[in-house]
């Protein structure tokens, strides 16, 4: 007679084993939360040359880095898109899901019209890093 049993996990575990086994630099945060930033640039550009509803098709597209040692902290700004609530629930309480990947499906939708783009995030576990 074959037994059952319930599959357990300590996901905080699992995600450092994760993490440290892609990422094995401790200053990576920074690289990611760059990648991340460009390409909110990249789908925000997409969408200039793609939506004539966008509100400012000439908007600058700048990436920020802003050190503030009195208080310890390191700030990673941009102009590109942002994500509403229901977004960062889902793209940040969802491990190895990335937003990446459903834009470079869209992007290759509208490839046929000349407008390419690069995204580098695609794994969904670099903002834990």
């Amino acid at each position: 007679m074959a037994e059952q049993y319930t599959f357990q996990t300590e996901v905080q575990q699992v995600l450092d084993i994760l993490i440290h086994s892609l990422y094995t630099e401790r200053e990576i945060f920074l690289r990611e939360l760059i990648s991340n930033a460009s390409d909110a640039l990249n789908r925000l550009q997409f969408e200039m040359l793609t939506n004539h509803d966008v509100l400012a098709p000439d908007a600058e597209l700048r990436i920020d880095i802003r050190v503030d040692e009195a208080a310890g902290t390191l700030t990673v700004s941009d102009t590109g898109v942002g994500m509403t609530r229901e977004e960062m629930i889902e793209n940040l309480g969802t491990i190895a899901h990335s937003g990446a990947r459903a834009f470079l499906e869209a992007v290759k939708e509208a490839q046929d019209k000349g407008v390419a783009q690069d995204v580098i995030g695609q794994f969904g576990v670099g903002f834990y890093a």
